[in-house]
């Protein structure tokens, strides 16, 4: 090889490299990292968006509906249902619940969907009582079943929704309860959405409130956000 040869790949090698694309590489990298990290952020909150927690199976139960029929949770399989527990006679929050429940029976209108109303109170709460109750509040569908039996059993079968009911034997609290939803999916599993925080709700609200964000339950209250988000839910469920 000729000596100029030589010096000459010898300058090639010792020339200094480029700053700028070195510079450039060294800001493409970065945003490439951070553009990567907001998509994957993206891409789990549509996760959380889309997707329902399952909390666990439902119960097994069996009580008897306004009509005297037997109904259980396995009559429910291939269906989205609620479970709600109230009385009617209940002066407070039953009929703002019995009142959320009938929109949503109106809005979703669907035969796979269906209620599951568990009066706390069967000694007042008979079959006809309850068909009596359903026709005064305009349960329509066929799969709305207002259910009532033994009361030790019913609040057996609330402990284990983990949805609070009085004690039957506290004269005080035998007829107090949550107002708290479970949302049941074909499968029969409870299942639920996701908060801001993306923690599971476990369960949905059936008051209404002062506040469009749901934070103070008033019974006259014009909003009531629970509502939407479950018929939304149900929806999803239904596809």
């Amino acid at each position: 090889m000729s000596p100029a040869k030589v010096n000459s790949k010898k300058a090639l090698k010792d020339m200094p490299k480029n700053k700028k694309t070195t510079n450039k590489s060294k800001v493409i990298i970065p945003i490439a990292v951070f553009a990567l990290l907001f998509l994957g952020i993206g891409v789990g909150m549509g996760y959380f968006k889309k997707n329902l927690y399952t909390v666990m199976k439902v119960p097994d139960f069996e009580l008897t509906d306004q009509n005297s029929k037997k109904i259980t949770n396995k009559d429910m399989l291939g269906k989205v249902y609620l479970v709600e527990f109230f009385f009617s006679k209940c002066p407070t929050i039953c009929p703002v619940m019995n009142t959320n429940m009938k929109a949503i029976q109106n809005q979703i209108n669907d035969p796979d969907f269906g209620i599951i109303s568990i009066s706390i109170d069967p000694e007042n709460d008979t079959p006809e009582a309850l068909k009596e109750h359903a026709k005064r509040i305009g349960a329509k569908s066929p799969n709305w079943h207002f259910l009532t039996g033994d009361r030790t059993y019913i609040g057996n079968l609330a402990d284990q929704f983990n949805i609070y009911v009085g004690d039957k034997e506290d004269e005080g609290e035998s007829l107090n309860h949550s107002g708290l939803i479970a949302l049941v999916d074909q499968d029969g599993n409870i299942r639920c959405r996701y908060n801001k925080e993306n923690m599971p709700i476990l369960y949905y609200s059936g008051l209404n409130y002062e506040d469009p964000e749901g934070k103070t339950p008033m019974l006259t209250g014009k909003y009531h956000p629970d509502r939407e988000i479950l018929i939304e839910d149900i929806r999803k469920l239904l596809k």
